[in-house]
């Protein structure tokens, strides 16, 4: 189970690591302020669904 929970989490992160990148790049080239928005506004969905699933593989971990 935690093996599971590790791999989502992983998964979940390297989401967080493409938005992050691709919201640079936006800023770089000078794109829309909107979809700069829409970017940060995903990658905080994404970093707190990837720390709920660490910390459910660290509390199933503990069992």
């Amino acid at each position: 189970m935690t093996t599971v929970f590790n791999i989502i989490a992983v998964i979940f992160m390297f989401a967080v690591v493409v938005v992050l990148i691709r919201g640079l790049i936006n800023m770089m080239r000078g794109g829309s302020g909107n979809t700069s928005n829409k970017l940060m506004q995903a990658r905080i969905i994404l970093q707190f669904v990837a720390l709920v699933f660490l910390l459910l593989a660290v509390y199933f971990a503990g069992r």
